[in-house]
């Protein structure tokens, strides 16, 4: 058991709900196996109470924290600066303090790209296609711009949120002139032309662990040697990965990128590197 002083740093987690959270799990495993003296702990704050909460870390001189919804997007009036990543995105899931106030990040894109930059694709030359057209996909869009992804194809189901979504990068003209939007019906032509298949949709999440994003028939369209990404972590593999994998497709899983955007947090916060192998194995013990 770690010992607790009047000298222990504090990081942590806010979010509503967050006790499902595994962030306090690798990211203590990993300060623990560092030997450092700080704390990670999850701070339940309600809609609302979000500025109150900020000035309590304030005061209490917290080191830094992650956010998770609801509070991703409403974080971000009260830092005083925001990255680039995260102004793009529109929302922030790291927060440090610095010299001149609270400063947020969105490692989400660091998280989602680092298991393709350890292959050897040229980017440049790759199709991608994401499903779901929500806050997850921001970050992947984000992440494919970075990689040198020249079209970004994603689908929805609803034309409205699918014209939003895409006024919604307005500010961003690097992006917008990758982005090419579709209605769900055109997926049969897209999974056939895909080398990169994202699943960014919750369709598959525990308890529905049958459900895939994409019909079987439709898989079978999935070129053998295409990427098949789910960001759900758990089931694993869920089924829209099973399905892939039975095309002869690679299959990454959420846990990585889960695993990935904490890696980047806490070295933004503890400002040095940190054990990814022993955080990778306290999320697989605790699942």
């Amino acid at each position: 058991m770690q010992l607790i002083t009047g000298k222990t740093k504090l990081l942590g987690i806010i979010g509503d709900p967050v006790e499902h959270s595994l962030s306090p799990v690798m990211h203590n495993a990993a300060i623990a196996h560092l030997g450092l003296d700080y704390i990670y702990v999850p701070f339940p704050v309600k809609q609302g109470d979000l500025a109150q909460a900020i000035a309590g870390f304030t005061a209490v001189d917290l080191v830094g924290f992650s956010i998770t919804i609801p509070h991703k997007q409403e974080i971000i009036p009260l830092l005083s600066e925001i990255s680039d990543d995260a102004a793009n995105i529109g929302a922030v899931n790291t927060v440090w303090r610095t010299a001149s106030g609270w400063k947020g990040t969105n490692t989400d894109v660091v998280g989602f790209i680092a298991p393709l930059k350890t292959m050897t694709h040229d980017w440049t030359q790759m199709t991608p296609v994401i499903l779901g057209n929500g806050g997850a996909a921001r970050a992947v869009i984000a992440g494919l711009t970075n990689l040198g992804c020249q079209e970004i194809h994603v689908v929805g189901r609803n034309p409205d949120k699918l014209a939003r979504f895409y006024q919604s990068w307005s500010h961003a003209p690097n992006i917008t002139s990758r982005l090419k939007i579709h209605n769900w019906n055109n997926l049969t032509s897209l999974i056939a032309a895909a080398d990169l298949l994202i699943n960014t949709t919750p369709v598959g999440m525990s308890p529905h662990v049958d459900a895939s994003p994409v019909e079987e028939s439709l898989m079978q369209k999935l070129k053998s040697n295409a990427i098949a990404y789910d960001l759900i972590y758990t089931p694993n593999p869920t089924q829209f990965l099973k399905l892939a994998q039975a095309q002869g497709a690679t299959a990454i899983d959420g846990l990585e990128m889960l695993l990935q955007q904490g890696v980047a947090a806490l070295e933004i916060w503890l400002q040095q590197p940190v054990p990814v192998e022993v955080m990778r194995n306290s999320l697989k013990d605790c699942l």
